[in-house]
Parts: C-alpha cells; structure tokens; sequence
C-alpha cells in the first residue's frame, strides 16, 4: 500500500529537538574550551538532511491510568489556552519511542520485520522471565515546543536503555539506517507545536505555567508486553493507533501472544488489499469501465429474455 501523509507526521521532531538541545550544549563547549568545530561538520549537515525517519519502534500505552490522567492534563491546559486543542496527540496514540528510522521501500520493512523479530529473542534473553515496569511522573518540555511525561529513572529505564541500544545495533548490522547517533531518551509525548502549521503561526512556545498544577504528578506504571514496528506517514488505524507493519509481544504468555500476532499480521494484510480495491474503484476510468460492463450485461439479458418470449420457449 502505498504511504499516505497525515498530519501527524512529526515523530522525528521530539528527536530533532532533543537532538539539536545536544548540539547546542556541544557547541557552547566548544566556545567555552575556545575548541574549533570539526571540519566534518558540513558532511554531517549534508548526512542529516538525508536521513529523513518514516518508521519507528514503539511502546504503545495501554493503561488507562496513563491515559486518563494525560487527557485530564490535555484538558486543563486547553481550558486555559483553546487553540492548544490542534497540539493535543490523540490518547490512542500515546506511545514510548525506542528507535527512529529510513525504510526506502518494501524490502527494507521486510529486513525491519525480522530485525525485530530477532530483537525479541534478545529481550526475551535479556529479561530472564521479569517485567521491565516504566514508571510515568511528571512533565518537562523539549525548548517549550514539545510537552511530555517523564520515565521515573530506576533500574527499569536501564534495562529499557540497554534494550534500545541493542535493537539500534540489531537494525543497524541488517543495514538500516537507524537512531543516527541520537541519545535515547525515552518520554511519552502529549502536546505538540508541530501537528498543526496553523498553530505554528499562533503560538511559537508553550507556556509552561498551563501545566504547572500537574508537574510532579504521578500518571502510572505501564509494563514492556508489545514492539511495534510503526509507519509515520501510512494512515493510522481506525482506532487512531499507528499503522504497524509487525509487532512482537513480551511476557509469559507466548503462544497466546503469536496467535495475536499472527492475526495482527492478517488483519492489516485484509486492511491493505481493502484499501488498494478502495483506490481503485475510486478511478474514474474504472467506474466508468465497470458501469459499461454492467450495462452490456444488462442489455444482453434484456435481449435473451425477448427472444426467449418470441420464440415461445418454455424456458421464458
């Protein structure tokens, strides 16, 4: 199916951010230490506007603690500021980026496919039977452009560390353009500038007083059960998800779990073939050519039954 742009097709955004908050504090190093910015800088430029991320590796959020506290969030501070409602990232798409990604073309989300599949076993091995619990308190912003609820730093936001690092190697060895040297950190997302150009003119930063009641609270833990390997720019499901090309899950429950799997697979193989008839009957051309055929159809039946009746056939 061929990939087609939504609006919310910022998710590289959060890390351009962050990544540019990096840059920023490397550069103000460098005129401290009165040290020359590397010559190869312009390669880098040149490299990074050719890296263009369409897919991702996502942590969905299932809880509904998460998600009600967040959209209690959401609601306070578009009461306070209506035109922030265009900034708002649906419920249904609240999810925890491990890995960023550039997928050219099917056969790359193929090699996507089974480097997932092969940083499953790794997880699995990795885990040794535990839940990795990520904890969700407080809010912080990426340069008051991006708000999100911040992972509880423990023992469990190491080991998610270590599994992205591993996954970054894992698709990078399959030779996937992936993560780009960008720092892993992870955060959940829920207000962003970006999603609308519109709002972009309106309001340059957020104002970080309209979630001030809510910067320490506490949203809930969600445990690491799902990956999914997640399109950008592919419409999203009907219940406002991102498209996925695979997902593996995590935990005890295996065989349950490729069962779901597999009718995952299915369904959006169905969804595919459903959408690529849709576009095609939307053609004119093949409108047209059906109409024509239906009417021949019809005539030729009209022209059999008169004859039938001419004749006096006992089949009339």
């Amino acid at each position: 199916m061929a990939e087609m742009p939504f609006a919310n097709t910022d998710i590289e955004d959060e890390f351009a951010l962050h990544a540019t908050s990096e840059l920023n504090k490397e550069k103000k190093r460098k005129r401290t230490t009165g040290k020359e910015i590397p010559e190869g800088s312009e390669r880098n430029k040149k490299k990074k506007k050719q890296y263009q991320p369409n897919y991702f590796i996502s942590i969905p959020i299932t809880n509904p603690e998460i998600t009600d506290g967040i959209r209690a969030v959401q609601d306070a501070i578009i009461q306070k500021d209506h035109r922030l409602s265009k900034a708002m990232v649906r419920c249904a798409s609240l999810h925890v980026t491990m890995l960023v990604m550039h997928l050219s073309g099917e056969e790359e989300i193929g090699i996507a496919v089974d480097a997932l599949s092969d940083s499953k076993d790794f997880v699995e091995d990795l885990l040794k039977g535990k839940t990795v619990d990520l904890s969700f308190q407080g809010i912080d912003h990426f340069k008051n452009e991006v708000g999100f609820v911040k992972l509880t730093e423990n023992d469990h936001t190491a080991v998610l560390t270590e599994i992205a690092e591993t996954m970054k190697k894992i698709f990078q060895e399959k030779g996937i353009l992936a993560g780009e040297g960008r720092a892993f950190k992870p955060h959940l997302t829920f207000m962003k500038l970006s999603k609308s150009t519109q709002l972009r003119k309106e309001v340059k930063k957020i104002d970080a007083s309209l979630y001030e009641d809510f910067k320490n609270q506490y949203f809930g833990d969600e445990v690491l059960h799902r990956l999914d390997l997640c399109s950008m720019l592919k419409k999203k499901q009907p219940n406002g998800y991102y498209y996925c090309e695979s997902s593996v899950f995590l935990g005890k429950n295996r065989e349950a779990d490729l069962v779901k799997e597999a009718l995952h697979r299915e369904t959006q193989a169905l969804l595919s073939r459903l959408n690529q008839i849709k576009e095609l009957l939307s053609s004119p051309e093949i409108r047209m050519k059906i109409s024509k055929e239906l009417f021949e159809d019809r005539h030729n039946s009209n022209s059999k039954w008169k004859s039938c009746i001419s004749s006096g056939s006992p089949n009339a």
